[in-house]
Order: structure tokens, then C-alpha cells, then sequence
């Protein structure tokens, strides 16, 4: 879920890796990896900035979105954080976090002594754009820091590799395929090569289902705030799942990736799916005990799904897909 809506809801000395990082500028550098002089390691990241190190990093830390997909390609971190605990994370389902760290529950807490216990190499992250134009200005801190100062603290732990999250996810994923590349992952054979044909598949398996018709709109629910309709275009995941044929309603508004509304306007905006988040959202019981919302002809037709945020992967996308292709298949049009 976006920050946005998210936010509604000393020193630390750089241990033992010696690290060169150049700012090359937003959005005009090279973002592919690069192999640092004499055996040594480097990777350009989403902002033009380039990390360097002696050798290959092996103890990653993160953000949760971005560590659980590069465990679903074999790399297991040694801590993350993000906006809920990993232990409550649906992307890290069927993992064992016994030799995690979590170090961060809530956006922008994250306990810097207990990362810096956890002796990273490197610490991965996202960014968003502030806009739907896709633009990063150059002071944003990444997704999950509280402001640019904590940035800085968690900077002198280990160096930070930013993944801009834009476009459509098919992109980002193949970015995150580059980062696993980089960090050694096999990435053209083995299980990521089985990995992703299953994305493939999967998003056949998407296009088939989405064939249906049945219309979509994906909704973050708060007693307090009222309705948070997301915009297709500017959520990189359901930016994919439309590019595959998926049918999202247009919620309207001006502002960037949601749209807002008090429970008294949810009737003027039906669908024939509703996608509730599983992040801090009500549930399809609580919201359909709200008056108004109990209008909508998805809620009367009992066509309430999760909606889940999970990583820019082919492991996790592939699932939710085809989880996604069963929602559409089974629902009825009744708008």
C-alpha cells in the first residue's frame, strides 16, 4: 500500500565493508550491474547510484517486500522491516524467520541497533514516485524510512540499493531479477528458470480468466477514513494484471494512486469484485456491515477477495495470479 495512506494509519559506525557509493542522478543512469575492478562487486541501483564493495554481499537486509522476494530466489535475509511484522506478512508465508531479525514493524520503526546487530552487507529497498509521471525527486527517501536523517543512520549500517517501484510490475520484477544476478542467484536456470514459466503460466492463466468480463476494484477500508479505491495505473502490481486483461474499475479523483471517499459516496462507485487489503483494511465482514457499503452489488453478491500485496517476484506474483484468475472465474457480473 502506498505511504500515503500508510501514514494515515547516536551514530551508528558502517560495520567492517568498505564501501565507495556514487550519486550519478535520478532516472538518467544505466541501472543494469556492473562488475566493480579486480574481482570486486558493484551494482547500480533505480537512482543512478552505484554500490561498490570488496566482494559479492551475502547477509542482506531490507524491506520486507524486498527481501521476501529475494528469498523466494534463495536468499535468505538476515533481517527486514517494513510496515507490519514479517511474522504477520503473507509474503513470507511457509518461511521460517527463526534466524531473522525483525527489526521493524510499523512504517518508518526500525530498530537501527538491532539492524546493525544483524551485521548486513547490504540493505535493500524500494521507491516510489511521487506522481503519476513516474518521477523521483532527488531528496525522496526510499519506502519504508521515516524521513532522509533515518536514511542516513541506516546508510552507515550498510550501503542501500534502491529498486524504483513504477510502471508495471513485469518490469520490476525483472529488475529484482538483475539484483539476484548480481548477488549470485543463478538466474537463467534452475529453480528460477522453473520459477518463471510458472509466471508465465500464470499470466496466461490471468488473461484467460479476466476473458470473464467481471469488473474490479481494489479498496483499502478504514472505519475512520472511509473507501481508498487504488488506481490500476499507478500500482506497478495491478498495473500488470490490467496489462494481462484484467478489468479495473476507474475510480476517479486527481490525486496520485488512490482515490478517497467518505462511506456516504461508496454506492457511486460499483464493481462486480471488490479486492479488500489484507494490510490493515476491515474485512468483507466489517465492511459489509457498513450501511452503504452493503449497497455495493459486490457485497449483496458475496464477491469480496483479498487483495495481496506481495513482492516483485515470479514466485510470489505467479500465486497470487492464478489465486487471482480463480476470483474471476468464479464471480458472477452484476453490475
Amino acid at each position: 500500500m502506498h505511504r500515503t495512506s500508510r501514514r494515515l494509519v547516536g551514530g551508528l559506525l558502517a560495520l567492517g565493508v568498505t564501501v565507495g557509493v556514487s550519486a550519478c542522478g535520478n532516472d538518467s543512469a544505466d541501472t543494469g550491474t556492473d562488475a566493480a575492478a579486480e574481482g570486486g562487486w558493484s551494482f547500480t541501483d533505480d537512482l543512478g547510484t552505484t554500490v561498490e564493495l570488496e566482494e559479492a554481499p551475502t547477509r542482506i537486509a531490507g524491506l520486507n517486500d524486498l527481501t521476501a522476494s529475494l528469498w523466494n530466489y534463495g536468499i535468505e535475509p538476515v533481517a527486514t522491516f517494513g510496515q507490519t511484522s514479517a511474522a504477520e506478512d503473507v509474503a513470507f508465508e511457509g518461511k521460517d524467520l527463526s534466524d531473522v531479525a525483525i527489526v521493524g514493524s510499523a512504517y518508518g520503526e526500525i530498530d537501527l541497533e538491532a539492524l546493525a546487530a544483524a551485521d548486513p552487507d547490504l540493505i535493500v529497498t524500494t521507491i516510489y514516485p511521487i506522481d503519476s509521471s513516474g518521477e523521483i525527486p532527488e531528496d525522496t527517501p526510499g519506502y519504508g524510512f521515516n524521513d532522509l536523517a533515518q536514511q542516513e543512520q541506516i546508510a552507515e549500517i550498510a550501503p542501500i540499493v534502491t529498486i524504483a517501484y513504477r510502471g508495471s510490475a513485469a518490469d520490476v520484477v525483472e529488475r529484482v531479477v538483475e539484483l539476484a544476478d548480481a548477488l549470485g542467484v543463478d538466474t537463467e536456470g534452475g529453480p528460477v528458470a522453473e520459477a518463471r514459466a510458472d509466471f508465465e503460466a500464470a499470466s496466461q492463466t490471468l488473461t484467460e480468466a479476466a476473458g470473464s468480463g467481471v469488473s474490479v476494484l481494489p479498496v483499502f477500508a478504514t472505519e475512520a477514513d472511509g473507501w481508498w479505491m487504488a488506481k490500476a495505473a499507478d500500482d506497478p502490481q495491478l498495473a500488470l494484471y490490467q496489462e494481462l486483461g484484467v478489468e479495473f474499475v476507474d475510480p476517479g479523483g486527481e490525486d496520485y494512486f488512490w482515490n478517497s471517499v467518505g462511506w456516504e459516496e461508496v454506492p457511486e462507485h460499483p464493481s462486480d469484485v471488490l479486492l479488500y487489503s489484507l494490510r490493515f483494511s476491515m474485512t468483507p465482514e466489517e465492511i459489509a456491515a457498513q450501511p452503504t457499503a452493503a449497497l455495493l452489488p459486490a457485497v449483496q453478491a458475496g464477491q469480496l477477495y483479498p487483495w495481496k500485496y506481495i513482492g516483485p517476484d515470479y514466485v510470489a506474483q505467479a500465486a497470487y495470479m492464478v489465486e487471482l484468475a480463480g476470483y474471476l472465474t468464479e464471480a458472477q457480473k452484476v453490475t
